[in-house]
């Protein structure tokens, strides 16, 4: 595939408390190919176009971005900018339209120039999310430290391997043991995506995969914390049932975790009706 850009500079920070991240590109967009010319315009948009999607390719299409872009040569102009709209509302369009006004205006700028590319996103919060985490450590070192979240070892289809634990765990399973150490689980993950028909190549865990998993688990009750308080709650399938799944997502390594003991979890004496 033909690279259209070189990354010369980046800078990510994150911000966990407003749940948003930063990034800063330093780049270069490299000429056509000799051989492979064609329109100079069509090139210069599939270009900008690839570099946004480079820039975005970690957020989830729900989060919201905004982007702005300033050439080396005129940097006390205003910066070319894509305001803040969902990631999957960001279409190739919207970028060709935000470049035709551009180009009518008087702005000069060499395509061929370095450019600095700012990107900001946040991530969209699903019922009571506040960004509030456990007394200063991050999720992914309290499966270390806590008895009551057993941590999945799996580095892909965490969602499936968390759901499988945790109804093991509710049922007694003889294979709970083997399936939180990360052994025999793996066929029993494959069947269950078969059965669903459930893809979480993507990365998975979003709303729509926990909807549909709710669906199919009709006896449990599915929720999903991303932080140890009552009130940061990803998901709650809401189902009347007395059998319930707690999971722990971490949003910033994007893993999910199994809560096997709320109270212990939460670190409290007493957790409310709705709530456990």
């Amino acid at each position: 595939m033909e690279r259209k850009f070189t990354i010369i500079d980046k800078i990510t920070r994150q911000y966990r408390r407003f749940n948003s991240m930063e990034t800063h590109l330093t780049v270069r967009l490299l000429p056509q190919q000799r051989g492979n010319e064609r329109d100079p315009i069509s090139y210069f948009m599939a270009s900008v176009t690839a570099l946004c999607e480079h820039a975005l390719r970690n957020c989830d299409d729900s989060d919201m971005v905004g982007i702005s872009i300033r050439f080396e040569v005129n940097m006390r102009n205003k910066a070319i900018g894509i305001s803040f709209r969902r990631k999957d509302q960001l279409s190739t369009d919207v970028i060709l339209n935000v470049w035709q006004k551009v180009t009518q205006s008087n702005s000069r700028f060499n395509t061929l120039d370095k450019l600095f590319l700012e990107e900001h996103s946040v991530k969209m919060p699903v019922g009571f999310e506040r960004g509030i985490k456990s007394k200063g450590r991050t999720l992914d070192a309290l499966p270390h430290l806590k008895t009551s979240i057993v941590k999945v070892k799996a580095e892909r289809n965490c969602l499936a391997h968390a759901l499988v634990i945790a109804i093991a765990k509710i049922t007694n399973d003889p294979n709970y043991k083997s399936y939180r150490d990360g052994r025999k689980i793996g066929p029993v993950v494959q069947r269950l995506l078969e059965t669903t028909g459930i893809n979480l190549d993507r990365g998975g865990g979003c709303i729509r995969e926990l909807t549909r998993f709710q669906e199919y688990f009709k006896d449990y009750r599915i929720v999903v914390f991303s932080g140890l308080n009552c009130e940061v709650v990803m998901f709650d399938g809401q189902v009347q049932t007395k059998k319930r799944i707690n999971l722990l997502y971490d949003d910033v390594a994007r893993h999910c975790h199994v809560i096997v003991n709320i109270t212990g979890a939460m670190a409290k004496r007493y957790v409310c009706k709705a709530c456990n």
